[in-house]
């Protein structure tokens, strides 16, 4: 079945007949309370900064959104009551809530693990390989999501190999020795088979976690870029090859900037390794407020058949505010960089507003080719945890295991505002200037109908006449808002 809506871009000389009204459906959410509130336009006005959408002018087609499935997360979900469990899979994974379709997870621990680990139970060979300690809680996590979401694309990446492959013989930073990329190597694809026995089939997989490292804070492993490339060119896709597995694989995974210029410039450049790549995966940790368009664009434009994909974002650095919807739109959230940037770096890292970093993102970094946007954590306790590396982060949803309780933050709204109209196959499309301190992602739906997210950083109302070839509409965007627009 063709899907699209052919519209085309009437010019008109001269005086003409008043545009027909848009039919637009809206749902809002702003510092004022309003969360996910459906909003009726009462009246029409002629007034507005006219802002027009151009369907005919098509960018990158959209994968999707979701989260990820860490221990942390994983091992909470467990601890909630059956009733609780379903309710989180469906506020997430369900067509009537956030519709994520993408997710992420870790092979072996991360710092969102109870404690380090790998899946070989001490052996130095593969023989004892068991993913039972994902068993417990990460597995029948992911096995709830796909009964919701059957097409789930699931991202795994390690952030570790075990310490005996390493030249540091330990968790916590180091390299993968050369004699071991055969057997890394073949780690993976047992990962993958040993998931494809419980029905799981990731969809890609990224070669490392933040491969220039964490300062060896937590589960890390470095690369260079020509090593990267090596071991993907002479070890990880021969071995998946070999075993007749169809994945994807994505390198990099790490933060926008300079740094992703230099990894792209080696690794998007090299002819061999090209044909085995499906794209570069992506952080936000640079800053708390800009998402390095020119790194993302320099990055596409060194090979634009590949794709981008933005793999993990959140509050680091915060232990999440309870019950406490106002402080997720207050300026107040630092990060790692407010205290421990380079000084020449710090500018990068002022406090901020949390729903404006995440929804400033998800615009800015789809607004540069980025084709799908991962978050992290999708649920944590009220301490930012657990995490048995003291790396206290915020999740859109938080539990509380004792009282048996979940509170929803602000930032699942967020996500929801994306995820929840703008389905896989959406199509990114032009529009025109907005005014100052608003920011849109607008798109073109499998369905025809197109979704605009705008997000008003300003104190003031600002209204828009949204034009759509021989169609317009006037919407009013309040101060500190976020808004989904469906238009038909």
């Amino acid at each position: 079945m063709k899907w699209g809506l052919r519209l085309s871009i009437l010019v008109f000389a001269g005086a003409c007949s008043q545009p027909q009204e848009l039919e637009i459906e809206i749902v809002r959410s702003t510092a004022q309370g309003d969360r996910l509130q459906k909003v009726e336009i009462t009246k029409t006005e002629s007034e507005g900064t006219e802002w027009s959408l151009f369907p005919d002018s098509t960018f990158q087609e959209i994968k999707g959104f979701g989260g990820a499935f860490t221990e942390s997360t994983a091992h909470l979900w467990t601890k909630l009551r059956s009733d609780l469990q379903q309710e989180l899979i469906q506020a997430y994974f369900s067509d009537t809530a956030a519709a994520y379709n993408m997710a992420r997870t870790h092979i072996n621990s991360s710092d969102f693990s109870l404690e380090s680990y790998d899946y070989l139970n001490g052996d130095t060979s593969l023989a004892s390989f068991s993913l039972a300690r994902d068993e417990d809680d990460i597995i029948p996590m992911i096995k709830a999501a796909q009964a919701l979401e059957p097409e789930l694309r699931l991202i795994a990446s390690p952030w570790t190999a075990p310490p005996f492959m390493k030249d540091n013989q330990a968790w916590f930073g180091g390299k993968l020795k050369p004699e071991y990329y055969t057997m890394w190597a073949d780690y993976f694809v047992k990962y993958h088979q040993s998931m494809g026995e419980h029905g799981i089939i990731p969809w890609a997989y990224t070669v490392e976690n933040e491969p220039l490292g964490n300062d060896a804070n937590w589960e890390s492993m470095h690369y260079s870029p020509q090593e990267m490339a090596t071991f993907v060119k002479e070890n990880l896709a021969p071995a998946f090859s070999d075993a007749g597995i169809k994945t994807n694989i994505m390198v990099y995974d790490q933060n926008r900037g300079e740094e992703l210029e230099e990894w792209a410039d080696i690794l998007l450049t090299d002819s061999a390794l090209k044909p085995l790549i499906y794209g570069t995966a992506v952080h936000w940790y640079t800053s708390t407020y800009d998402w390095f368009p020119e790194s993302l664009e320099h990055t596409h434009h060194l090979a634009p058949e590949k794709a981008i994909v933005h793999t993990e974002a959140c509050v680091d650095a915060e232990v999440p505010h309870w019950q406490d919807d106002a402080w997720y739109w207050k300026k107040e959230a630092t990060d790692w960089g407010y205290d421990w940037a380079k000084e020449e770096d710090k500018y990068l890292h002022p406090k901020y507003v949390p729903v404006y970093r995440y929804a400033r993102d998800i615009i800015g970094a789809m607004n540069s080719w980025v084709e799908g946007w991962v978050d992290w954590n999708m649920l944590l306790d009220p301490g930012g945890g657990p995490n048995h590396a003291r790396n206290w982060c915020v999740a859109p949803v938080l539990a509380d295991t004792l009282k048996q309780e979940l509170y929803y933050t602000p930032l699942y709204d967020v996500m929801r505002h994306f995820s929840a109209y703008i389905p896989a196959g959406s199509k990114r499309i032009l529009h025109g200037k907005l005014p100052q301190n608003v920011m849109a992602l607008t798109v073109q739906r499998p369905d025809g109908k197109i979704a605009a997210v705008l997000l008003n950083t300003g104190e003031e109302s600002t209204t828009l006449r949204i034009k759509i070839n021989d169609k317009a509409r006037s919407v009013s965007l309040p101060g500190a808002s976020l808004q989904t627009l469906i238009l038909k």
